[in-house]
């Protein structure tokens, strides 16, 4: 209940102050916020398979967007976009974990 709560006070607050990223950094934003859903998806598959660790999710949380982050830049510095490997990466766990939550919850 808490997290929802969290989230919906997160929601009214952007839509409030409407925070913008400066330009530079909205590679970064952007991969940091596709780890996040990554991350959020592999708690929630984890608590629907009743393996849920709050430690391990705020781990792989933090990881997960400075690994995607921690990439980018390397791209960046090297001058190859490693963007799209980032994005394919995650994309795939992504919906694995989708997967494994609807087949946890309507079978299969």
């Amino acid at each position: 209940m808490i997290a929802i709560l969290g989230l919906v006070v997160g929601a009214v607050v952007a839509i409030v102050l409407r925070p913008t990223v400066p330009q530079e950094m909205t590679r970064y934003a952007a991969m940091a916020v596709v780890a996040a859903i990554d991350a959020g998806l592999g708690g929630v598959r984890s608590y629907a398979e009743q393996t849920f660790s709050d430690r391990i999710f705020v781990v792989a949380f933090v990881t997960n967007a400075a690994a995607a982050a921690g990439l980018v830049w390397i791209g960046d510095q090297l001058s190859v976009d490693l963007v799209t490997a980032v994005v394919v990466v995650f994309g795939v766990r992504i919906f694995q974990n989708v997967a494994a939550i609807r087949r946890r919850v309507f079978g299969g």
